[in-house]
């Protein structure tokens, strides 16, 4: 879905440099996963699987700092 791109991008616009590779390998799993849940992850509708609790925090974070942001891009 649009919006999980828009999302993902600009977290690994920010982050993924300064990853470690057990980050990145968290980060390419979570890729792996259904954009549908993902989003439901990141809006908290339902909780992250413990693997992914501590990036979808992260993520969650920046998301609601720069919300205004990427609803104008939508």
């Amino acid at each position: 879905i649009l919006e999980m791109d828009l999302i993902l991008s600009a977290f690994a616009g920010r982050r993924l440099d300064a990853m470690s590779e057990t980050e990145l390998a968290t980060y390419e799993q979570l890729l792996a996963e259904s954009d549908h849940d993902i989003y439901a992850w990141i809006g908290g509708q339902v909780s992250a699987p413990e693997a992914f609790s501590a990036l979808i925090e992260q993520i969650a974070g920046q998301t609601s700092g720069s919300a205004g942001a990427e609803q104008s891009a939508i």
